[in-house]
């Protein structure tokens, strides 16, 4: 028989063995349809977020060119602004309370002072339309539409910004760079800057940025500009940007979320491959008569191997054809899940190369994972007519499975370093990966041989014989337990996460720990806040005194030192930046020397200042103990010398500072106060803001309440983007059972009917079935549990540094759920053998 009569008889002895099976088959690959589907939404996504960015970048900049610092330019740095073009915008932002007249509501709010026709590209997009550009040349504000929500403000209200008050002109929906996160955070309000001075909240020890806006002939003169100006630029401290910067910077930000997504949907791909090859086991086994038979009229091993491997193959294009066209409908989905992140309108379209990407990986990996069950058939002989034992014919001895092995586990790192473009990266996620699946058989296998050895021999039959139907012959126990309990593991260690965040915040500010902040307040006004704090029956908690201050040099060399030797221009940007620094003789509760000595007192006798830096601090610009620095306090030069290096705790509701002085040193110097306090309850919190920002509508406040409510609000955000990827691996879990319930079928028939012929009802055998997925569910579901509650603890107690004190009934309600449906979709599978008779079943299958 040459090659091309053979391939034909290859090709219709499996398409007529696969006459009885298709259904079975099909079940196989089904459980990859998820996975190939999250896959192709994923690279999807991917294609349309690199496509918009590339077409709306100029909309996210609104300019050719943006200048922006965070000190007021002057010499040098105002003349190269001045320089570079006519047609410019400015910006002036800071963070303020901002005041609702009508309805006396107060929040911190980002004022953005605006001057010119910005942006360029684009529009701020009101209601009214005309909104955005009426309010420049009036006293009138544009209110960011979060912010007009909570506090039931329209168009024509008046919001209080510092000592004027603004007409509301319009809600801002829209704005260059913005996105639904930083509106709930930090939502704005725009006024013309021609009424900023009027305001009164340049004050000293604010926090402003000034930006500059330009365009250009062309995008291609501001890249010219920028590289020409490169070094002038950051002399004069001004960070750059420009159309391809921000393309830049936007697509390496939604990279990094299509990477990790794509990896979640990958896990989904590989709990149904994993489904793949246990199913293709029991369908070999369930095989091996068949294809003794073969044997015996002739066919070689490699020709029977050749037969099935073609089934599998086409019902891998089948299943992944199927998983690219649902990816396709889902990647509909996505932009609505991932709308709240995307500062720009999400236009999504077919991406073929994602599709073919897609089948090509569905098809590989269903063959690739279905290798080593199929590679027993080699080892089939024609006296297996008479023995039909799968695990006599395979070797852990056998070097081609040992290439597969090899194989799925290089395919495996390759494709998290596609995803990840980071080898080492990719390793550990390929180490993460063997790990977790090692670990849930391990238990699986643990769990099955403890159940075997201590088996409860005193409850009753149908428990018992539903607790022995988990190490039956043909059983799916391990595998559904790595499927179901990975996927629950997911689901459950998302929430435990999101728990030990907010659990860690809400302590920090229970009891009486400090909820209210008030920041720049000016010296001479120190005495009236506490006043007004004393009248509301408020104890001041803390306040101090803060001096702004740039660092000049690091152990007599300055920036230009740093920046010419390769070796320390990541230290260089310790320069670029102004420190906001107190002095205080002791440590707070949130600091802990880890070397040096602290010193909080300084005699002018003393020689050098001592000062204490925090350790991460000194770490990134390659400082230690010993070392001197110059600081510029409003143009006094202050020679210091490091005494000590502190541990911060930056989660504490504390004042934390990176420098800290010893008392005797800044007490003359220019500075403002923060002053935390404690309110007991809502009604005294507005009513102590409301007096403090008609008294002083300078002074910035921060209710942690509120922030704790806002970071609940992105937190349930973030989850719900993770809980809908990690949804791909709850319902391929679903899917491989469901598989694995209809593969094992033909075992289950002879069971019941040997149970219904030896005298056992329907309803007996509903039970035991029903009690089988019980505790298989069970068993599952705690072992994710379990595994999250271990992975949760380590985040806590290594990442986080925080308590461990997990919310059990979320996740004891989540481990009741996924049992439930085990038992339902078990029970359902099997209703054919429940309700027909032996004899039908018999004539049904034979």
């Amino acid at each position: 028989m040459n090659d091309t009569p053979k391939l034909k008889w290859l090709f219709k002895m499996a398409w007529r063995d696969s006459r009885r099976n298709r259904t079975r088959l099909l079940l196989f690959i089904s459980s990859i349809v998820l996975g190939i589907a999250a896959l192709v939404a994923i690279y999807s996504l991917g294609e349309s977020l690199t496509t918009n960015i590339d077409d709306q970048a100029a909309q996210l900049l609104g300019a050719d060119l943006a200048l922006s610092t965070n000190k007021e330019p002057s010499g040098d740095a105002l003349t190269l602004i001045d320089s570079i073009g006519q047609n410019r915008s400015e910006e002036i932002s800071f963070a303020s309370m901002v005041y609702f007249t009508k309805t006396g509501g107060n929040r911190l709010a980002q004022i953005k002072a605006l001057k010119g026709e910005y942006p360029y590209y684009g529009s701020l997009e009101t209601i009214p339309l005309q909104a955005g550009h009426e309010f420049r040349n009036q006293r009138q504000a544009l209110v960011e539409q979060s912010l007009m929500l909570q506090y039931q403000a329209q168009v024509g209200d008046s919001i209080q910004v510092g000592a004027v008050t603004f007409a509301i002109a319009g809600i801002l929906e829209k704005a260059p760079g913005q996105n639904g996160i930083t509106s709930t955070v930090a939502p704005a309000v725009y006024i013309p800057m021609q009424f900023l001075e009027q305001t009164g909240l340049m004050q000293k020890g604010s926090r402003i940025v000034y930006r500059y806006f330009y365009r250009l002939d062309n995008p291609q003169q501001a890249e010219n500009l920028s590289s020409s100006l490169k070094e002038r630029f950051e002399l004069a401290d001004l960070d750059y940007k420009t159309i391809a910067i921000q393309k830049e910077d936007t697509g390496r930000s939604f990279r990094d979320l299509t990477r990790f997504l794509g990896l979640v949907g990958f896990v989904a791909l590989l709990l149904g491959c994993i489904g793949v090859a246990s199913s293709i086991q029991i369908y070999i086994r369930e095989k091996i008569a068949s294809i003794a038979i073969l044997r015996c009229l002739g066919v070689r091993p490699n020709e029977a191997f050749m037969i099935y491997l073609i089934q599998i193959i086409g019902i891998g294009l089948l299943g992944s054809w199927l998983g690219a066209v649902l990816g396709t409908f889902i990647q509909q989905v996505l932009p609505v899940v991932i709308k709240d992140f995307l500062p720009f309108d999400l236009i999504v379209a077919i991406s073929w190369s994602s599709i073919i990407q897609g089948i090509l990986i569905g098809t590989f990996i269903s063959i690739l994972f279905a290798m080593p069950p199929l590679l027993a058939i080699r080892n089939i002989s024609p006296l297996n007519v008479l023995r039909n034992d799968l695990n006599q014919l395979t070797s852990w001895k056998d070097s081609t499975l040992w290439l597969i092995y090899t194989i799925t586990l290089l395919f495996v790192y390759l494709f998290s370093f596609y995803q990840m473009q980071n080898a080492r990266t990719a390793l550990f996620f390929t180490l993460g990966v063997l790990l977790s699946f090692g670990l849930l058989y391990g238990i699986a296998l643990l769990l099955m041989r403890v159940l075997k050895r201590f088996f409860p021999s005193s409850w009753g039959y149908l428990p018992r014989q539903g607790l022995a139907n988990l190490f039956r012959p043909n059983n799916q126990t391990a595998i559904l337990i790595v499927a179901i309990g990975l996927a629950t593991s997911l689901i459950a260690t998302l929430f435990l996460t999101q728990d030990i965040l907010m659990q860690r915040i809400q302590l920090s500010t229970s009891d009486d720990q400090p909820n209210i902040v008030l920041f720049d307040i000016q010296s001479h006004q120190k005495d009236g806040v506490i006043e007004i704090a004393q009248r509301n029956k408020l104890a001041v908690q803390q306040i101090v005194p803060i001096v702004n201050m740039r660092l000049e040099e690091v152990n007599g060399h300055g920036v230009a030192y740093y920046r010419a030797d390769s070796t320390t221009s990541k230290s260089s940007r310790i320069f670029g930046r102004e420190y906001r620094v107190t002095f205080r003789d002791s440590l707070t509760s949130s600091e802990t020397i880890m070397e040096g000595k602290w010193i909080g007192s300084y005699h002018a006798s003393s020689g050098l200042i001592p000062i204490s830096i925090e350790k991460g601090f000194a770490e990134r610009g390659n400082m230690s103990l010993g070392d001197t620095l110059t600081f510029n306090v409003q143009g006094t030069l202050m020679q210091t010398q490091i005494a000590s290096l502190r541990d911060v705790n930056w989660a504490e509701v504390q004042t934390n500072f990176l420098v800290v002085f010893p008392e005797g040193v800044l007490e003359e110097a220019p500075q403002f106060h923060v002053l935390m306090t404690h309110v007991p309850s809502p009604t005294v919190s507005a009513n102590f803001q409301q007096e403090i920002l008609l008294s002083y509508p300078n002074i910035s406040m921060i209710d942690l309440a509120l922030v704790i409510k806002i970071l609940n609000e992105l937190f349930n955000k973030i989850g719900f983007v993770i809980q809908f990827m990690a949804g791909f691996s709850i319902l391929t879990g679903v899917l491989v059972l469901i598989s694995s319930v209809m593969v094992s079928k033909y075992q289950r028939i002879q069971e019941s009917v040997l149970l219904r012929t030896i005298g056992a009802s329907q309803f007996q055998i509903f039970s035991i079935t029903a009690m089988e997925y019980f505790f298989l569910g069970a068993l599952a579901s705690l072992t994710g549990i379990v595994l999250s509650l271990a992975g949760s603890w380590a985040l806590a107690r290594f990442s986080f540094d925080a308590p461990f004190n997990p919310a059990l009934w979320p996740v004891a309600i989540l481990a009741l759920l996924v049992t439930l449906a085990t038992v339902l979709i078990g029970v359902l599978n099997s209703r054919e053998i429940l309700t027909s008779s032996p004899l039908a079943i018999l004539r049904k299958e034979t």
